[in-house]
């Protein structure tokens, strides 16, 4: 075990797992990673840089350094008899595991120990999905693959939406999604 991964990313790690295990979906591959591609490369849902909505677009300067597949779930606490956003949990992958998503919202590659966090700056809606988004970096640690990475999109969105049911104040739900996640630098 890497020395940079302590008990808590045990636990995400973990935790992220343990969700796609439920879900019957921890065998799916991914959609690759693309060190140094053109913006304009199609993605595996299609999505092309042409195709993304104007509104999440990120702004010249940047470059794309890596995409990866995610599968996981948005996390639903009923607080006040309604359902609101508390995190997500996915694991994200290329040819293998390569990060887990939690909280912040963050990404934390499980191979070099890096990590971005990232606060969102624009959304695009998706019916019956997650909003796609374009977030902006808000701090970097590390020289691996998140270390310097200045903006995320989130894109190609099915599921994860939240619950429309009934709930108690405390419950907690998790709701799959799918997406596809992708990491620029400043060129």
């Amino acid at each position: 075990m890497p020395s940079w991964m302590t008990g808590r990313h045990t636990r995400l790690l973990g935790l992220a797992l343990a969700a796609l295990l439920a879900l019957g979906i921890a065998g799916a591959t991914g959609s690759g990673v693309a060190t140094a591609a053109p913006a304009g490369a199609p993605a595996a849902g299609g999505t092309t840089s042409g195709s993304i909505p104007p509104e999440i677009q990120v702004p010249p300067g940047n470059r794309l350094t890596a995409k990866f597949a995610a599968r996981g779930v948005q996390v639903y606490q009923c607080t006040a008899g309604a359902w609101a956003f508390l995190e997500p949990a996915a694991a994200l992958s290329d040819w293998g595991p390569a990060a887990i998503h939690f909280r912040g919202p963050s990404w934390e590659s499980i191979r070099d120990g890096s990590l971005v966090t990232g606060k969102v700056i624009a959304s695009s809606p998706v019916p019956g999905s997650i909003p796609q988004l374009l977030l902006q970096a808000t701090s970097n640690r590390g020289t691996g693959v998140f270390g310097a990475v200045t903006y995320i999109q989130r894109l190609d969105t099915a599921g994860g939406a939240a619950p429309t049911t009934a709930c108690t104040d405390g419950q907690t739900q998790g709701v799959p999604y799918t997406a596809e996640y992708r990491f620029y630098v400043a060129s």
